[in-house]
């Protein structure tokens, strides 16, 4: 039988004791993090959410109490009272390290299995183990600081758009299914036999109606789902901060989010970020660091160097060319010593996963050059390379070549950011914002044959590229913009279209017939004939926002309950079999598991 609280409350929480209340009767409770029995001396360090407090018990103690506590193993659940006095060792690598509470009342609430892995953050567990045991990861103080940040970022976003005008609405979560862009998860309706609902992949449209309602200003800390391939930052169910605002343009949409980001590093971490961000163009931004969300807090940009290379005979720089696409570089400075060939070769198969042929090198040490391509060359060209790159010994140049300007700029845009870490050269502790602005309207999807919106159908067209709209989209540009923060969008958004004949136009636009345009969004064309205002918005993924905030490398590390690569939560098994019945209800009949079998 374990003991109750009965007779006893909490009066301070283990991470809060200080010299302040020696002397003092205190009452702490949590769970077991180490004891330690020296005979008549026992020590048993006990844990919450807020930290450690050292619990002591004597050769002055009574000894049935003191015969307790040496019953106690990790992860016990206790309720101790006592008096609050100095330690005779401090350890001040503790925060609560100067004092301890001498213990004259302790109940154990509940016992502990030996965990499969220790509570501490210094657990080296493969991650898979500590997912399956969620509730006990959760537990170490490294996780605690994540989700009670997490929390914080919440908080400052609230209290900052409060101040600002915003009203926050819930917007449904259960709404019709538009199939445009990621797959949607599907919810089926008992109701309406053989229909379905969609989880919603963003609240987009409902934001963009309450804009037509007259709400002016709206945001929420909205639930989104995307049934779509994972990786380190993506997740199947995930959240955004989302906003809208009515009668803005760009700028002042831009001014009140940089407002909110430094808001919110000032409020949680305690550092200041310097407003107005720098505004870089799509175009620049691929030209100069091959990514729409550049990492510029270090260089290593990208060079083209198709002009000097017109007249080239070798033919994997001719073939690029001829085929329309381009010949870009980078140079690694003084990466000679740190890239042996071995690794450059591996760099190969690097780039290749980002559909580029190959990767052609220079490697200047101190010693000897040996290049894969100069052999080809002509010594003017072979010059002309090494002086636009500002190439020195101890350089190694990198360069791809593809009739496909995007495959050179996902490749090198990648390995640049790849070596950057490889060789150390990303600062620690630095926070580097920036917006890409104007980007592309459209972008041609080979596999369905037709363009596609770059962000979403209902991004308002430049306004000089209006009369292109229909004669030559490809070369049309956005009232789009995405924040950047080193080298990872953590918000983006646009100026929305808000007349029902730009909307039939950009449908059109994107190959919909009138038919499916309105099968699809009818109530949206129909509720702009009512009058909508000019507005725009744009949506944070907090997830990530908190990842770079934190400093982590996975935004698993900083949710509660996250999926893995196959969207499947190890600790419930989810998702999982129902049963006939349950089904049977819905109007379903499974044929995917007999198929499967």
């Amino acid at each position: 039988m374990m003991d109750t609280m009965q007779g006893l409350k909490r009066t301070k929480y283990c991470g809060e004791f200080t010299a302040e209340d020696i002397g003092r009767e205190a009452v702490a409770c949590g769970w077991v993090q180490r004891a330690r029995d020296k005979g008549m001396l026992v020590f048993i360090d006990l844990r919450d959410r807020t930290g450690i407090v050292q619990l002591a018990f004597d050769d002055r103690t009574d000894a049935e109490l003191r015969a307790k506590a040496q019953t106690v193993r990790s992860e016990f659940v206790l309720m101790a009272k006592g008096e609050v006095r100095r330690r005779e060792s401090v350890n001040p690598d503790l925060p609560t390290g100067e004092v301890e509470l001498y213990v004259s009342d302790l109940r154990i609430l509940a016992k502990a299995q030996t965990p499969p892995f220790e509570i501490t953050d210094k657990t080296n567990v493969k991650e898979e183990l500590r997912l399956k045991y969620r509730y006990l990861d959760l537990r170490r103080s490294e996780m605690q600081h994540a989700i009670l940040m997490r929390h914080k970022i919440v908080k400052a976003a609230h209290d900052y758009y409060d101040r600002n005008g915003f009203l926050e609405i819930e917007t449904p979560s259960l709404i019709k299914s538009t199939p445009e862009g990621a797959r949607d998860y599907l919810v089926p309706s008992r109701v309406h036999p053989g229909c379905f609902y969609a989880l919603p992949q963003s609240p987009q449209q409902y934001k963009q109606l309450l804009m037509l309602s007259g709400y002016d200003r709206y945001m929420q800390i909205a639930r989104c789902f995307r049934d779509e391939d994972l990786r380190a930052d993506r997740q199947p169910e995930f959240t955004q901060i989302d906003l809208e605002m009515s009668f803005v343009d760009e700028e002042d949409v831009m001014t009140v989010n940089e407002g909110f980001m430094a808001h919110v590093f000032k409020e949680v971490l305690g550092v200041g970020i310097p407003t107005p961000f720098l505004r870089m163009p799509y175009d620049e931004a691929m030209e100069r660091f091959g990514s729409d969300k550049p990492d510029t807090r270090f260089g290593m940009e990208l060079c083209d160097l198709s002009d000097l290379l017109g007249g080239c005979e070798f033919k994997v720089f001719k073939g690029a060319l001829e085929a329309g696409g381009s010949v870009r570089a980078l140079n690694v400075k003084g990466a000679a010593d740190h890239l042996s060939r071995k690794e450059i070769d591996k760099l190969v198969d690097f780039v290749k996963a980002y559909r580029a042929k190959g990767l052609a090198y220079t490697r200047l040490t101190a010693d000897a050059e040996t290049s894969s391509y100069e052999k080809f060359l002509t010594d003017a060209e072979k010059e002309a390379i090494r002086g636009r790159l500002g190439a020195e010994k101890g350089d190694v140049l990198l360069i791809v070549a593809d009739g496909n300007n995007q495959t050179v700029f996902d490749s090198l845009g990648a390995l640049r950011v790849e070596l950057a870490n490889r060789l150390g050269l990303i600062p620690e502790g630095k926070f580097n914002f920036l917006w890409v602005t104007d980007f592309p309207l459209f972008e041609y999807s080979e596999e369905e044959g037709r363009y596609v919106a770059k962000h979403h159908p209902f991004t308002h067209p430049a306004f000089e590229d209006l009369d292109k709209l229909e004669s030559d989209p490809g070369a049309c540009h956005a009232r789009a913009y995405d924040m950047v923060l080193n080298g990872c969008e953590v918000g983006g958004g646009s100026i929305r279209i808000n007349t029902p004949e730009l909307q039939e136009r950009m449908f059109e636009a994107l190959g919909f017939s009138e038919e499916s345009a309105r099968a699809k969004f009818g109530y949206l064309i129909d509720a702009f004939k009512y009058g909508a205002p000019p507005h725009g918005g744009m949506a944070y993924g907090l997830d990530r926002l908190v990842m770079l905030m934190l400093g982590k490398s996975s935004i698993r590390d900083v949710m509660a309950f996250p999926k893995v690569q196959n969207a499947s939560e190890l600790m419930t098994q989810c998702p999982a079999e129902v049963d006939e019945k349950s089904l049977r209800e819905l109007s379903i009949a499974v044929t995917a598991r007999e198929e499967a079998e």
